[in-house]
């Protein structure tokens, strides 16, 4: 029988925006000794916490597989222990959680595949147990942000890691199989993703494909059209180029770190949709509960909005979400400015779940431990599957994308909801989910968001209501 070899595997990753720039960590220790094996950071460019967790979980299983090439063969039997905490990333690679966010699967299938599912196991660990890869990856976000890349002889990340003791014997790793086979199964299946993310005209039918969406409150009973997953080109380019081996693409420096791009930018101005009855009460009104029409007031509002921007005479293109409200003020204004509305699904508001026409108090009293969660943390979604701030943000991420590379130099007018707006506002800045806690946006409000060629940002304006006074 030949001899066991046992590692442990450290992995962490981070985004300074979420998105936004970010970097992961690995490193790989003996289990016997404590000792440190190896050591692997890179920064990956502007990437989701998930992503950048997922990074870091490929890099430190990539590392243990190179230190014994030969394992299983004629080398001795490799048996991987993977410490993270990332309770996303262990919960799902164990089996336990499934995996939904199309951004996630392919990375999950790469994971699985470095090595056999039987010999690996995943434990959560607290954040202060995770110091050496959580500085690893801090590091390499630092040397992403200066233009350089990370250097491991330059590294003082294993001077911040705690004491280590030898990795005891370990049973079968239960329903780690599971998981790997679950990444595998999403890997074929984005293969096969359906095409989205495109733009349509107004009273053109939207496409259907699996996949979360996002909402806005709304009042409960009636259903919301299914909307379309934007991500879903995103993850099956993804998977494919997993599963072909190729490398991904590094991604250009941004900020400062960069060369400066003066030419036009696209400049996007930021309406907030009319009110509905739903709004003076403030009732979750998303994209998993009814649609509601603009109010008498809602109407008003759009019609001074409209009035406003023919004065400038700037808007050039405008877009907005799908859903009723935004649809009707977005009219409005194509009306007063002779343009046409283009739909884009990335719009959405999110999706609030069985909170969907409920106000907070409401909320309160009846999930009041899930909305303490959701409150704390971008990734936990409302009550009954809704969308979580980090699966928004990813779309409004691809969204935003999308549309600066169509409409570069133009000025465009999007008309859409509370949490997109944020969104864009938060990433232009680079702050952290719970900087949208900290803004307001008033219905019909005005904010503006200028994008540069090399990656820049501007915020320009916030929530001006001055042309409904």
């Amino acid at each position: 029988m030949s001899a066991v070899r046992r590692l442990v595997v450290e992995a962490d990753g981070g985004s300074r925006g979420n998105p936004g720039p970010a970097g992961y960590g690995a490193v790989v220790i003996d289990g016997a000794t404590g000792e440190t094996l190896a050591e692997a950071a890179e920064y990956i460019g502007v990437a989701t916490n998930n992503v950048a967790e997922y990074r870091g979980l490929i890099a430190g299983l990539t590392a243990a597989k190179a230190l014994f090439p030969d394992a299983g063969t004629t080398g001795p039997d490799l048996r991987v222990h993977v410490r993270m905490d990332s309770k996303l990333v262990v919960e799902q690679m164990s089996g336990r959680w499934k995996i939904k966010h199309p951004d996630m699967k392919p990375l999950a299938a790469r994971a699985a595949a470095i090595l056999p599912p039987s010999s690996v196991t995943y434990e959560w660990i607290p954040r202060a147990q995770n110091k050496h890869a959580d500085r690893l990856a801090n590091e390499a976000m630092d040397a992403g942000r200066d233009g350089r890349q990370w250097e491991a002889s330059a590294s003082t990340a294993e001077l911040d890691a705690p004491a280590r003791t030898p990795l005891p014997d370990r049973g079968p790793p239960g329903d780690a199989a599971a998981g790997a086979a679950k990444a595998r199964a999403a890997l074929a299946a984005a293969r096969g993703g359906a095409e989205a993310g495109t733009l349509f005209e107004v009273g053109a039918e939207a496409p259907e494909a699996p996949g979360p969406t996002a909402p806005e409150p709304t009042a409960p009973g009636s259903t919301a059209p299914e909307p379309t997953d934007v991500s879903a080109i995103a993850g099956a380019e993804a998977a494919a180029a997993s599963a072909s081996g190729s490398a991904a693409t590094p991604a250009p420096q941004v900020g400062w770190a960069a060369a400066p791009d003066l030419g036009a930018p696209a400049t996007f101005v930021l309406l907030r949709h009319g009110e509905t009855a739903l709004t003076p009460e403030k009732r979750f009104s998303g994209s998993g509960g009814t649609d509601p029409e603009l109010s008498a007031t809602g109407r008003d509002q759009a019609a001074r909005a409209a009035a406003h921007f023919a004065a400038l005479g700037t808007v050039q293109e405008i877009v907005s979400s799908p859903l009723r409200r935004c649809r009707e003020t977005a009219a409005a204004v194509a009306d007063r400015l002779g343009l046409e509305v283009r739909i884009d699904e990335g719009l959405r508001e999110t999706d609030f779940g069985a909170w969907e026409g409920l106000t907070f108090g409401e909320v309160r009293e009846r999930y009041g431990d899930d909305l303490t969660a959701w409150l704390a943390d971008p990734d936990t979604a409302p009550t009954g599957g809704g969308e979580s701030f980090t699966e928004v943000a990813a779309r409004v991420a691809a969204a935003r994308d999308r549309l600066t590379a169509r409409y570069a130099g133009r000025t465009v007018l999007l008309v859409t909801h509370v949490t997109p707006i944020k969104t864009l506002v938060r990433l232009a800045l680079e702050a952290p989910a719970q900087a949208m806690f900290r803004m307001e946006l008033s219905a019909a409000s005005i904010s503006t968001v200028a994008y540069y060629g090399d990656g820049n940002a501007s915020v320009r304006l916030l929530n001006d209501t001055s042309h409904l006074r």
